[in-house]
């Protein structure tokens, strides 16, 4: 059954060319110089300008439910309660807050201050970096790396030190950790020498990236096992397009550049009708393993998140590919419920088919496995997908502040700074 929530859509301001009520209502909480990609936006589609406007809002509204004892929590998840419906906050997770960080980095300290209650993006950056070192967490580590230079300003050195142990070793690692340990080590580079952590992280992704331009799980796709090498999940193509792209552009890298670019357009073109970015990827020969669940995450922050950071670099403007995913946000044909609750400060989570266990998956990773391209024709009818799961995690709304309020200086070099491997 589904929940009944109002979806109260705040009243749309006036489109106005010339950019002249651009976010009207919250620029004066965006820090300096972090307007361009809304800018640029609104040059595309005034529309789609207006709706990030409200998400940026909301997403500042929003974070401050989602604190736990400094940390931020894994989830906020819709329960019943004896008044009725409420988001209650469930577990830790170091990764989504060194996420958090590096969104709230994007707003200016007043806003930051609001948010963490008195503390700033820089201070919650210490404090993961402070719990990355007691963790063996690829990822959760090179978050905190990432955020401690980009939103802390100064050089986790221990955890590039872990990290430069994990990448030059002969173990396998995940894309995604691959490319974030990559995104670290280029923010990393004002403070301190992170030059072999690059080399190395680069090369592992750019190695592992099939002919198809999609990545697989993990590098190398071999230790995912036969049924599994072929997959790549989005999240296995953003990252990587975000981190390739920033190696071009601080480095001159064309390597890197080609491969974000053959990643990014091959995503955008498997693209859905409605704007869904899918989930899994066959990334031997660059189709769609299996579509559904859709993020919500994926369709506000992080596709524009990467498509932003390739364009900025220097490549293809994917903007069609960027409006298109916003607007399924609103207008998704899977479900009619709202996915946007401004009254509750959260963007649902995801659309997702009504299976057991995940039965959807596993069945089109052993056909594809098997030949690629192979679905089974009687899968959507059996299993539609048309559950919408009311849940909201920390980091979506942390990555939505990213994606759009990061500026040029998170691509390339942050302003007055000298590179120290230049």
């Amino acid at each position: 059954m589904s929940i009944e929530f109002q979806h109260s859509l705040p009243p749309r301001a006036e489109s106005v060319p010339g950019g002249s009520k651009l976010t009207r209502r919250f620029a004066s909480r965006i820090a300096a110089g972090s307007l361009a990609r809304l800018r640029a936006l609104e040059e595309v589609s005034a529309d789609a300008c207006i709706r990030v406007d409200e998400l940026i809002a909301l997403a500042a509204r929003g974070l401050p439910r989602m604190r736990k004892k400094g940390l931020f929590a894994h989830t906020a998840r819709a329960v019943k309660t004896n008044t009725g419906w409420s988001e209650q906050p469930e577990g830790e997770s170091l990764r989504y807050t060194a996420m958090v960080a590096l969104g709230l980095s994007k707003l200016d300290v007043a806003a930051q201050r609001q948010v963490l209650d008195g503390n700033t993006a820089a201070d919650l950056a210490r404090t993961a970096e402070a719990r990355a070192e007691t963790t063996d967490d690829p990822g959760a580590i090179a978050l905190a790396a990432w955020a401690a230079a980009e939103a802390g300003h100064f050089h986790a050195s221990r955890l590039f030190r872990k990290l430069a142990a994990l990448l030059a070793s002969q173990s396998s690692v995940a894309t995604v950790n691959c490319a974030w340990a990559l995104i670290a080590a280029l923010a990393g580079r004002y403070f301190g020498d992170t030059r072999e952590l690059a080399a190395f992280a680069a090369s592992r992704l750019i190695g592992g990236q099939a002919a198809s331009g999609l990545f697989p799980h993990v590098l190398p796709a071999s230790v995912n096992g036969r049924l599994r090498a072929h997959i790549g999940c989005f999240a296995d193509q953003v990252y990587p397009i975000q981190a390739l792209s920033r190696l071009h552009a601080a480095h001159g890298h064309p390597a890197a550049m080609a491969a974000a670019e053959a990643c990014a357009a091959r995503i955008c073109s498997l693209q859905g009708p409605a704007g869904q970015w899918w989930w899994h990827y066959d990334s031997r020969d660059g189709s769609v393993v299996e579509g559904y669940p859709v993020y919500s995450v994926h369709q506000h922050a992080m596709a524009p998140m990467a498509l932003l950071d390739l364009w900025q670099a220097g490549g293809s403007g994917h903007w069609r590919a960027i409006v298109s995913g916003l607007d399924w946000l609103d207008r998704h044909p899977e479900v009619l419920a709202p996915l946007i609750a401004h009254d509750k400060n959260v963007i649902w989570r995801k659309v997702a088919r009504r299976e057991p266990n995940k039965a959807v998956r596993a069945m089109s990773a052993f056909t594809t496995a098997l030949k690629p391209g192979m679905h089974l024709p009687w899968l959507d009818a059996v299993f539609p997908p048309s559950r919408v799961d009311y849940e909201c995690r920390p980091y979506e709304l942390g990555w939505l502040l990213y994606a759009w309020l990061s500026g040029e200086e998170a691509v390339n070099r942050a302003p007055g700074v000298e590179d120290s491997d230049a």
